[in-house]
């Protein structure tokens, strides 16, 4: 499921930093590696397996986040002689550095995931891997595998191929650099590649039903003494870029069904019952939802520079209710599509950030060069559905809390005021609860609501803010009226 970063441009509040860290204590989330994780990950980094296949020819570049250093993606593009274009798209081998069954593989099964609350990261692998020896920094040599895939004239996939190389990434760029010199016409050609070819794979994911929830960083900062949030909306070479992972995701899983091997990420379609809540949730916010229109079409007319427009892609995101992972050798799953892609796609390129995707690329890479599985894959596939669902969970548990912790800390001032909004979720399965969820429209948040009478389920109210603790991290309000 996407997810909002929260990014603070405060510095370190205290309450915030204390607050973070009651949060990792009390999940009881591991901090450090054992020594011997640390110890094994340094020997890797020092003696790293580089193939024999020589790319760095290719002038691959990253784009990330300013400041980011696991870096596990690094993209080049090219007009291919007759129309279409050649994706190069290179991962962090991770393989490379981890042995199976050593002792980084087995404290990397522990996490499963790197989890993300606020400014605060707890890695998958030990940085000197992760932030190092593995990531595709620029002007290193590093292993890598190396995606070349095909596309025609209307960005649809004519050929695919994965095979290990030595790769150089020739600069560490960030976003809103880029954007700057394409929105200046200054831009390397690359970037104009990047352009035509992201902009003609979100074409095919319209035309296949397919709706992608590019989620803006909310950010926390202090103004004349005062919290507020903000969402920054994703520069468009964010969204071109998030195009490519899909591509290659995609890419990764059509290998597999061919193969009849390896791992999808799966996601069951919206049930009715959550699309009629976001449409209570968009009259709550004032957003037009004509009648007749389908989720994926009203997905694509959200505004993400306008923070009622965050939050209602923030709110969409509930219907991705359902996300897992399914492990294949030999039978084909019976249910094998991600909804919201609207097509199989596979995890494969954030290997440092996310187990399962090392191995989605162990079985591509075999795939493609006509050899077996390794052992060692073909043996953990089993069970990767529920150690990620178990990772995944504590990831959305840990975003959550922090989550709560921001919002409470956001609105203490603010007890006894009263917010207008309106109230998109009742408790109880014939609406009649007394409590349930109100979405505010100034800040665009989801809270709890109590009510001595029934909740008017879809109608604007006026709620007072009863309850904002940081330090339980409960934000709670009371209704007062209806129809503001």
């Amino acid at each position: 499921m996407p997810s909002t970063r929260i990014r603070l441009l405060a510095g370190d509040d205290a309450t915030l930093v204390q607050g973070v860290a009651a949060i990792q204590d009390e999940m009881k989330l591991p901090l450090a590696f054992p020594p011997e994780v640390e110890a094994e990950a340094r020997q890797a980094a020092a003696q790293p397996r580089l193939p024999e296949l020589d790319r760095t020819d290719i002038p691959l570049v990253t784009i990330d986040p300013p400041g980011s250093m696991d870096l596990d993606q690094a993209l080049h593009f090219e007009r291919r002689d007759g129309g279409g274009y050649r994706v190069h798209y290179a991962i962090a081998d991770v393989a490379a550095f981890v042995a199976p069954g050593g002792a980084v593989d087995a404290e990397a099964h522990r996490r499963g995931e790197t989890l993300y609350g606020a400014d605060s990261r707890i890695p998958l692998h030990p940085p000197v891997l992760s932030e190092g020896a593995a990531s595709l920094l620029p002007d290193q040599l590093r292993p890598a595998l190396l995606w070349t895939i095909d596309l025609d004239t209307s960005g649809e996939i004519a050929a695919i191929d994965v095979r290990r190389a030595r790769v150089k990434s020739r600069a560490r760029l960030d976003y809103a650099g880029v954007q700057q010199q394409l929105d200046a016409g200054t831009a390397d050609p690359l970037w104009t590649l990047l352009r035509e070819v992201g902009e003609l794979r979100q074409r095919r994911e319209q035309a296949r039903g397919g709706v992608s929830l590019a989620l803006p960083e909310q950010e926390i900062s202090v103004v004349d003494g005062q919290w507020q949030l903000a969402y920054r909306a994703n520069h468009p070479d964010e969204d071109w870029n998030a195009q490519i992972s899909l591509l290659t995701g995609m890419a990764a899983a059509q290998l597999m069904v061919k193969g009849k091997v390896g791992i999808l990420r799966t996601l069951p379609p919206p049930q009715p019952q959550d699309i009629a809540r976001l449409k209570r949730t968009a009259q709550a916010l004032a957003i037009a939802w004509p009648d007749g229109q389908g989720y994926p079409d009203f997905i694509r007319t959200l505004d993400p520079s306008k923070d009622t427009h965050v939050a209602m892609l923030t709110a969409c995101t509930t219907v991705l209710r359902g996300a897992g992972y399914v492990a294949f050798d030999g039978d084909l799953p019976a249910q094998p599509v991600q909804s919201a892609v609207a097509a199989e796609y596979a995890h494969a390129t954030a290997p440092l950030r996310r187990l399962v995707d090392r191995y989605v690329g162990e079985v591509c890479v075999a795939l493609c060069a006509n050899q077996p599985v390794p052992d060692w894959v073909r043996a953990a596939l089993p069970a990767l559905p529920g150690l990620m669902a178990e990772a995944d969970h504590r990831a959305k548990h840990y975003e959550r809390k922090v989550t709560d912790l921001v919002e409470a800390v956001l609105l203490a001032p603010n007890v006894g005021e009263t917010f207008q909004g309106a109230i998109v979720e009742i408790n109880g399965a014939h609406g009649d609860g007394h409590e349930g969820v109100v979405m505010l429209r100034d800040p665009a948040i989801e809270a709890r609501v109590n009510s001595p009478t029934a909740l008017p389920l879809g109608q604007e109210v006026v709620v007072r803010l009863a309850v904002a603790d940081p330090a339980q991290r409960q934000v709670r309000f009371e209704l007062e009226s209806g129809a503001p």
